[in-house]
């Protein structure tokens, strides 16, 4: 069965650091690349990041270049999103997905549902 369980999300000031886990199970971090997400209210869900640890290839959308880095432990089949110098903008709940294609950090709605975790809450408070 293939599980994403997010954590490492809460309130912190702008400016501030945060750095988010996605722990993922049933599969490797090998097998598929893996995503960042995040959906503010009333917004679409949109990619943030995105790592494939078989050939290093990254993904950053340009409202987080410079500020987020992805990385992943293999053995621990942890993907880690570190999220610094947070804008109030950022303010959203976080998502992972497990991607069998890279390009599914541009449409999301294609995900499959059983691909995707919770979801952990960012807010950063001007």
């Amino acid at each position: 069965e293939v599980q994403l369980v997010e954590s490492g999300g809460g309130l912190v000031q702008a400016g501030g650091s945060l750095k988010l886990s996605c722990a993922v199970s049933g599969f490797t971090t090998d097998d598929y690349a893996i995503g960042w997400f995040r959906q503010a209210p009333g917004k679409e869900r949109e990619g943030v990041s995105a790592i494939k640890s078989t050939d290093g290839t990254l993904y950053y959308a340009d409202s987080v270049k410079g500020r987020f880095t992805i990385s992943t432990d293999n053995a621990k089949n942890t993907v880690y999103l570190q999220m610094n110098l947070l804008k109030p903008e950022d303010t959203a709940v976080y998502y992972c997905a497990a991607l069998y294609n890279m390009a599914l950090v541009y449409t999301p709605s294609l995900i499959p549902n059983h691909y995707w975790g919770q979801g952990t809450q960012v807010t950063v408070s001007s």
